[in-house]
């Protein structure tokens, strides 16, 4: 066994953890027993790097029991759960992740990641695959799966550009994904990372959202269920109308600026919080960021202007800013529902990582099929998927009649027929 990790005496603790995220992930379990049976994965390499949580640990244990020799790096050195580190190192599983790792230490972890030689690659963010492209390593790689919108954009321009060597699936782009963890799960994980590193009253605050995508959706609704007025800025005219529609006010970021408690952005795109909108806030506005990289908000900037900073509760920091006024930045700019919360819960990543599972059965299948590419998940995953989740839940579905499929493929049918 190879690893760098805090502190295998954390095993025990974070097997505890880990058994308990498990209870609620019914769907990768079933898979699991699956890939147990088939040994699915016997004789191949998985690299990953990924938030080194307990839902994560649920999924590598299901590869892992189908064969498969794992190696991980984190995807956020903020992110990672020493004890679930130090369980999966226990359990067979190469790790090298340390919490808070500084950035030489970070792309380190990835070359060690990397040194497995792997088969397949599982991303969330793409630093491993761009890590690859990067260096005449990989080449054993066949296939990658990327988590996160931010990577599957940069898969994506790799793509363009014609330099991506091997295809990869968008994870996040199948609706039992975006539709489910980007909505509910970083909806809650969002929320619960404000009040946790704040304490704050969201009742009757007003808070900014930068971005109505799935995560944006999803983090409006939760603040407005706990009473916040919630304004929406977007550079998409249609998300913007839909905003609108669903009653939300939407303003430009520099017209919220002065009217906002609590700001998140949820973009995936650089400098959306810049110095003029921090000058412009009230004193004592808090600043998250819900996006996969920190880069949404100009942090450089906002320290660049600032006159002071402090650190005044565990993932919050003062800014003084030479108006006179201070800003709160959270999770140093990181992703706030994984650094300063628990990220989403294991309920909602049964269906993500369920995806992950079988989209990694798929590819080391259907890997001479397939183009160096982006590609979406198959259509037959994402379905039974979400049939899985609802048997789960001991849902039942109607289903139609001989008569009802006649009527769906006629073209006979109609007002006098």
């Amino acid at each position: 066994m190879s690893y760098d990790i805090r502190d295998l005496a954390l095993a025990q603790r974070g097997h505890q953890r880990i058994q308990w995220a498990s209870r609620h992930m019914p769907v990768l379990n079933q898979l699991k027993e699956e890939f147990a049976t088939e040994q699915a994965f016997r004789g191949k390499r998985i690299a990953a790097s990924l938030h080194i949580t307990t839902e994560t640990a649920v999924l590598l244990s299901a590869l892992q029991a189908g064969g498969a020799e794992i190696a991980l790096s984190a995807s956020n050195p903020l992110s990672t759960k020493d004890d679930v580190c130090a369980a999966l190192v226990e359990d067979g599983i190469h790790v090298y992740a340390q919490y808070g790792e500084d950035l030489p230490t970070y792309q380190c972890h990835i070359k060690q990641a990397l040194a497995i030689d792997p088969h397949l690659v599982m991303d969330d963010g793409a630093d491993l695959i761009i890590a690859l492209h990067n260096s005449p390593a990989g080449g054993s790689v066949v296939a990658g799966i990327e988590e996160t919108t931010s990577g599957v954009v940069r898969a994506r321009a790799l793509a363009a550009d014609k330099l991506l060597r091997f295809p990869v699936i968008a994870v996040n782009d199948t609706p039992t994904k975006h539709y489910f963890d980007n909505r509910y799960g970083t909806g809650q994980n969002t929320i619960d990372g404000i009040l946790r590193a704040t304490n704050t009253f969201l009742a009757g605050a007003t808070l900014v959202v930068a971005g109505y995508g799935w995560c944006g959706r999803g983090i409006a609704m939760r603040a407005r269920g706990m009473g916040a007025r919630v304004i929406v800025c977007e550079i998409n005219a249609i998300r913007a109308l839909e905003a609108v529609m669903d009653g939300l006010q939407v303003l430009s970021m520099a017209e919220a600026a002065p009217l906002g408690d609590i700001f998140v952005t949820a973009t995936g795109m650089a400098g959306v919080i810049r110095p003029e909108h921090f000058l412009a806030m009230k004193d004592g506005a808090l600043l998250a960021n819900s996006g996969h990289f920190d880069v949404e908000i100009d942090v450089a900037g906002l320290r660049q202007i600032a006159t002071g900073e402090q650190e005044v509760r565990e993932h919050l920091s003062e800014y003084q800013l030479p108006n006179g006024r201070a800003v709160y930045l959270l999770a140093q700019g990181r992703l706030v529902g994984q650094v300063a919360a628990e990220a989403s819960p294991a309920a909602v990543m049964d269906l993500s990582f369920a995806d992950q599972a079988l989209c990694t059965h798929y590819l080391l299948n259907a890997q001479h099929q397939l183009a160096p590419g982006v590609y979406d998940v198959p259509s037959d995953i994402d379905e039974r998927v979400a049939q899985l989740k609802l048997q789960a839940l001991d849902i039942k579905l109607d289903t139609l009649s001989p008569e009802q499929v006649a009527y769906q493929h006629s073209w006979q049918y109609g007002t006098e027929g």
